[in-house]
């Protein structure tokens, strides 16, 4: 069979940000005379020609429906194996532990209804206030269907943390499950994963991250987590529109997973109901491979190479939210929220609002700028709330691995002139 895990012809990018950006045809835009600054990262990164490359690939030379024996759905097969191999070093676990599905949100709603067909009344799960709501809705869910009982922890408004001792006080003898975001996608906070598994272990609970915020900026370890579940969005990671879910072996060949009964029994495949968006697959596999590639050393294994560029571009990105901190914080009427650059572990994230301003408003004006940036409440709509800024939220800025300081400059120049008309 022809070898089917071809990179392309496009020859990888080196570490550095101009190498990094030439690999993004998105680059090449301009809005309004402007070269436009991709800066809604943590709503979805741009995709390089590395995997739109692959997924054209698939959908030209290999496409097929699987599991049968001719050439096609073999290397169908092929390429989905190998994709699950990628994701697996990704976050540190087993191929046969890695499921797709449309986003993560529809993979959680289908692992929690799994999941609550063995909970009742006498249950409890936990979640908490800095959550986005795919990592609420689907565990709510069961307080209709199932009759559990959803307790929610408290974040701290004046710093964006989550108050880990009032979630401590929520697990209980109850609880079945906690849910835990590993970083805020409104805020940038990183949380304790490993502290809060540790709580939830003491009480026999199981525990599910949601790192879809947290995969883009820091290199996802199942082990270290010691979690039970994770799922995360490969848009927000260089890759296509597609979820991945990862659970331990052992739990996911247990769960009542709603599932056609002539459907495969066994793990991954039981989770993944119906036809899978196959060039997705191949595209979320391609987008670990390019990350792996940034490392710039054949030498290393994947999961090795992952390491090394994380390292690298979480150390930009630290420097990048600091130059943009510090220079909104300069600007008259604009009020920044959660951590300080030094005041704890983050994402170069930022969430601020202008003084008299819409933040619909302060988007548009950035966006005839050429200046890229989501605004609202991004499905975190309890930390808006808890923040008490109003219902239009605010304006968020996020730095992925094409930012460059230019680009947070003209940022910082922007919002300067806005808040002075």
């Amino acid at each position: 069979m022809t070898d089917v895990r071809v990179v392309g012809e496009i020859p990888p990018p080196g570490a550095d940000t101009k190498s990094i950006r030439s690999a993004f045809p998105a680059m090449q835009r301009r809005h309004r005379g402007h070269t436009v600054a991709y800066l809604d990262g943590p709503g979805g990164t741009q995709v390089p020609r590395i995997v739109i490359d692959q997924m054209v690939e698939y959908l030209t030379a290999h496409n097929a429906n699987t599991h049968w024996r001719y050439p096609t759905s073999e290397e169908t097969d092929a390429l989905i194996l190998h994709a699950r191999e990628l994701l697996a070093a990704f976050v540190n676990g087993a191929a046969d532990e890695i499921a797709f599905g449309a986003n993560m949100t529809t993979l959680t709603f289908h692992l929690a209804r799994a999941l609550g067909r063995g909970w009742g009344k006498n249950d409890e799960i936990v979640v908490t206030e800095l959550d986005h709501h795919g990592n609420v809705a689907p565990w709510r869910a069961l307080e209709r269907e199932r009759g559990v009982r959803v307790q929610m922890a408290r974040m701290k408004t004046e710093d964006g943390t989550l108050d880990l001792d009032d979630l401590e006080s929520k697990i209980g003898a109850r609880t079945r499950l906690v849910a835990i975001g590993a970083a805020s996608n409104a805020l940038g906070t990183i949380v304790d994963v490993p502290r809060v598994a540790a709580m939830a272990r003491a009480r026999g609970a199981l525990v599910f991250v949601d790192a879809v915020h947290y995969a883009p900026h820091m290199l996802v370890d199942v082990q270290a987590f010691d979690c039970d579940f994770l799922a995360m969005s490969a848009y927000k990671f260089y890759g296509p529109h597609i979820g991945v879910l990862w659970g331990q072996k052992r739990l996911l060949e247990k769960l009542d997973v709603p599932k056609l009964e002539p459907a495969p029994e066994e793990s991954p495949e039981r989770l993944e109901t119906g036809t899978q968006n196959h060039e997705g697959i191949v595209g979320a596999g391609a987008a670990v491979a390019f990350l792996a590639s940034l490392a710039s050393d054949p030498e290393l294994d994947v999961r090795a190479a992952l390491a090394r560029t994380f390292a690298t571009l979480h150390g930009r990105g630290l420097t990048l939210f600091r130059q943009l901190y510090d220079g909104l914080g300069a600007i008259r009427g604009v009020r920044r929220f959660g951590l300080p650059p030094a005041g704890g572990p983050r994402t170069p994230t930022l969430a601020f609002r202008v003084d008299g301003k819409s933040c619909d408003d302060v988007a548009v004006a950035l966006a005839e700028r050429g200046l890229f940036v989501s605004h609202g409440d991004f499905y975190a709509a309890t930390i808006i709330e808890r923040l008490g800024v109003g219902t239009d939220g605010v304006v968020r800025v996020g730095c992925s691995a094409y930012t460059s300081a230019e680009e947070i400059d003209r940022v910082v120049g922007a919002v300067k002139e806005i808040a002075r008309a």
